[in-house]
């Protein structure tokens, strides 16, 4: 099977989130009014329809909270999916990792035009890469051209290589070895590819500025400030909290469907995409990020310049990256922030326009890239609806 441009090999990600609320109408003179359920709930009544066991939908507005479940949070005992339960946010760790070292060039720390090897002597070397010719600005919009290490600790997506191999460890360090046994995709600076490395590296320069693991420094920025209380960084620790809806990855067209709940640690747990969250915390984070609660300015500003996310990427049309955060445009005009993520058996779909939020997650994933593609489509045109809905 192909697998996700985000955690693993495939060209796209999704975030799960849902808004449930029954619409009263006139059943005519006389009549009782009859209940239908909302946009929302139907938008993510058809997802579960096209095959995804458990989907989750929080939507946040001015006016309130919405929220929309369908299918079950476990496929053998049939138990609904939980509301607001824990999840894999993946890639989205990476725009709260974009932050901090957003926040440590405002304090002047660093610069976007540091090189990699400033921070990191050595350490990107070997095959045609370099870290003395790549910015760390290029590292956090996907423009080093560095090789994706994926690839290296997946060795054949299967239901038997997803149990064999998802106790096994790295060290950050070590992740990037791997990928430097490849030849870069570019120069640096001419072209756009997604590769998870550079959000390692990125990991890594903060600690080395700071003297603390990025985990330290998004809990001590982020997570406690905005009191996200159901946002934490697991390392190696393979569970999730309760209450969560169990996972489950599609590892051929057809197949069976596995569990896979539990983490696959050699891409789970890093600063490429370890966080586990809630909808609730997500939507909480973007709206603070996107309305300027955690950066200046002009660290903000610099957030949001973006390029073009090439169209074989799998993204929505449109679709823009920046420093570790999306833009994708919305139907009725204008656009919305986020960035999803998704690994063996998930996805999550955060959004916020600066006014309203969304996070989608759903809880499992086919083994074809033609029906992932559809149910991803299913998950934009879910969030436009919602978002354009509220303004």
């Amino acid at each position: 099977m192909s697998m996700t441009r985000r955690r693993t090999t495939c060209r796209t990600v999704t975030i799960v989130a849902a808004a449930s609320l029954l619409a009263l109408i006139p059943a005519g003179p006389g009549a009782a009014a009859t209940a239908r359920p909302s946009q929302l709930q139907r938008d993510t009544d058809a997802l579960h329809d096209d095959g995804v066991t458990g989907v989750s939908v929080t939507l946040e507005t001015p006016e309130g909270v919405r929220t929309a479940r369908s299918g079950v949070g476990d496929l053998g005992t049939g138990r609904p999916v939980p509301r607001n339960g824990y999840v894999r946010i993946g890639s989205t760790t990476k725009s709260f990792v974009a932050t901090v070292l957003l926040q440590l060039v405002g304090e002047g720390r660093l610069s976007l035009d540091d090189t990699v090897d400033r921070w990191l002597p050595g350490v990107v070397n070997g095959h045609g890469n370099d870290g003395r010719r790549i910015t760390l600005r290029q590292l956090l919009q996907h423009t080093s051209g560095l090789p994706d290490y994926i690839g290296d600790v997946v060795p054949g997506p299967s239901a038997a290589g997803y149990r064999r191999h998802r106790w096994t460890t790295h060290t950050s360090g070590e992740r990037v070895a791997l990928a430097m046994r490849h030849p870069p995709s570019f120069e640096p600076g001419t072209g756009w590819k997604y590769s998870n490395t550079n959000y390692l590296l990125v990991g890594m320069v903060i600690e080395a500025v700071t003297g603390h693991a990025w985990e330290q420094e998004v809990q001590d920025r982020i997570v406690r400030p905005l009191r996200l209380t159901h946002t934490l960084a697991p390392g190696n620790w393979p569970l999730l909290p309760g209450p969560h809806a169990r996972d489950y990855q599609q590892f051929e067209p057809g197949g069976a469907m596995t569990d896979t709940t539990i983490a696959y640690l050699p891409f789970d747990g890093d600063a490429d995409g370890s966080l586990i969250s809630t909808a609730e915390d997500t939507n909480t984070f973007f709206t603070a990020l996107v309305g300027g609660e955690l950066l200046a300015p002009a660290q903000l500003a610099e957030m949001r310049r973006t390029v073009e996310v090439p169209p074989e990427h799998g993204a929505p049309p449109g679709t823009r990256y920046g420093l570790g955060l999306e833009w994708t445009p919305l139907s009725c005009g204008g656009g919305y922030w986020g960035h999803s993520g998704n690994g063996f058996g998930y996805t999550a779909w955060p959004a916020s326009d600066g006014r309203n939020a969304i996070t989608v997650s759903l809880h499992s994933r086919p083994g074809d890239e033609e029906s992932e593609g559809r149910q991803l489509g299913h998950v934009a045109d879910l969030v436009d609806h919602a978002l354009c809905s509220s303004t």
